[in-house]
């Protein structure tokens, strides 16, 4: 039996979430990871739907998630007028209602990402 110490790290349950997903993809999905926590400088990282989300302090929705889909790494972006915002740098991606799909980990263009990332993070906004 292993005593629980009260000085014990708790969890991080987005880095199992990282250690769970394909080897080809973890570099990327971890830079992913990075990139919004350097940008959503503030917002909690929980996991909910089964990936990871991040959500404004004192928010209840999450404003951005992430997740390794079978066929694809999405990015949901949830704030609608983030996405208004960039429609015309977004027209070139695969992207659904508010899903932004790379289908090859090595093409997630990070600039754009770190961009929607500081738009969201400057001002709140709606959730759709």
């Amino acid at each position: 039996m292993n005593p629980v110490t009260p000085d014990a790290p708790a969890p991080d349950p987005v880095a199992a979430y990282l250690a769970a997903v394909p080897d080809a993809r973890r570099p990327a999905l971890t830079r992913l990871r990075e990139l919004c926590r350097t940008e959503l400088t503030g917002f909690d990282e929980v996991i909910a739907y089964g990936m990871p989300v991040y959500v404004r302090p004192g928010g209840s929705e999450g404003e951005v998630a992430w997740a390794n889909q079978k066929q694809y790494v999405s990015v949901y972006l949830l704030r609608t007028d983030v996405r208004d915002a960039f429609a015309e740098r977004l027209a070139g991606h695969d992207m659904g209602k508010s899903c932004l799909r790379f289908r090859h980990p090595d093409r997630i263009d990070f600039d754009l990402l770190r961009d929607l990332l500081r738009a969201t993070a400057a001002t709140p906004g709606d959730v759709c």
